[in-house]
């Protein structure tokens, strides 16, 4: 399998090109999408669980906010002029690896980096005076929408905060940006890259995990199988413990908060992935007597980097962190597979 860096250095090639004919590009036109002031135009009316964003043809300063959103933007060639900062998985330069790698490479401009969350820079975004501004994977609220769309139509979730799936994410912004027959081919490039990891490892699909996660000591949660972090595990050939699936959703979040007296019910899953914010909390979660108890983390087949950027590009699904976490997520499920009775 050809090496992360080089996948992101043919992605780089390929988002220069597209930033060379981006003038020439002409705005596609979806069927699952609203147009407005007809076909000629190119403009786009994208309907959100918050409101509609009416976009015009050919937007070409983008603000991102959420997750995965500047990454699906960059590899269409439309490098956003400002994204939400997200200091966890950044590097010494303040951006994401990845994000960092691709623009510098394509030899574009770095975005500036603005407060999001709960509490938006809504007057660094107004001065960056966006065409359409990107949060269809995000928290943002109905208040923060209908400040945001004031400045520029703003394209949110299509259903729940935190819950696109990673293909419609991609879909979602290919449409925004009047290119969704790109935004097509950058989903097949992505699922040929799953695809190639997995037959890579054959020995996978004889393996079960669980994807859980701790809020402190006497917690614990579980990432449901269409959750982008557990997906990113299944597309690499590992199967889902059935159990994911008996625990009810806590709204919004793909994932249940079912308690750690439930630990318990972990018992057949081969694998643990997990993370968590420092060794400090990592000690003592693993201390706990119900958690050390999961024959996963027991025998330690526990799938859990401490690298930061790496638990933030195992998070999501997009062109850019794919290439980037594949080779660095194999030796660690090798490891944790290695260590099965």
């Amino acid at each position: 399998m050809n090496s992360a860096l080089g996948r992101l250095r043919t992605t780089s090639v390929l988002i220069a090109a597209a930033l060379v004919g981006l003038a020439g590009c002409g705005a596609g036109n979806d069927t699952g999408t609203d147009t407005t002031g007809g076909e000629s135009e190119g403009a786009v009316t994208i309907q959100s669980a918050l409101g509609d964003a009416e976009i015009p043809a050919d937007p070409q300063r983008v603000v991102t906010l959420g997750q995965g959103s500047a990454e699906t933007a960059i590899a269409l060639g439309r490098i956003p002029v400002g994204v939400e900062s997200y200091e966890w998985g950044s590097d010494e330069t303040g951006y994401l690896p990845w994000v960092h790698e691709a623009i510098t490479e394509a030899g574009g401009e770095l975005p500036t980096l603005f407060t999001g969350g709960e509490d938006i820079d809504f007057p660094a975004i107004v001065e960056l005076a966006p065409d359409v501004i990107l949060a269809p994977w995000s928290g943002i609220t109905q208040e923060q929408f209908d400040i945001l769309s004031d400045i520029a139509p703003t394209v949110a979730y299509p259903d729940l905060a935190w819950s696109t799936d990673w293909d419609e994410q991609i879909e979602i912004i290919g449409r925004a940006l009047g290119m969704p027959d790109e935004a097509e081919e950058l989903i097949t490039t992505i699922d040929e890259q799953f695809a190639e990891a997995a037959a890579s490892r054959p020995e996978y699909a004889d393996v079960t995990f669980s994807y859980i996660y701790t809020n402190g000591p006497g917690t614990l949660g579980v990432f449901l199988p269409d959750e982008q972090r557990v997906a990113m595990v299944r597309n690499l050939g590992l199967t889902v413990d059935p159990i994911a699936e008996s625990f009810p959703e806590t709204e919004g979040t793909d994932s249940a908060l079912i308690g750690l007296e439930q630990a318990d019910q972990f018992g057949d899953s081969d694998l643990i992935f997990t993370f968590y914010s420092d060794p400090e909390t990592r000690e003592q979660i693993e201390a706990q007597p119900l958690y050390g108890s999961i024959p996963a983390v027991e025998r330690d087949s526990l799938v859990a980097s401490d690298e930061n950027p790496f638990v933030t590009a195992s998070s999501m699904i997009n062109p850019l962190t794919v290439p980037w976490a594949i080779d660095r997520y194999l030796p660690l499920i090798d490891d944790a597979i290695s260590r099965i009775d």
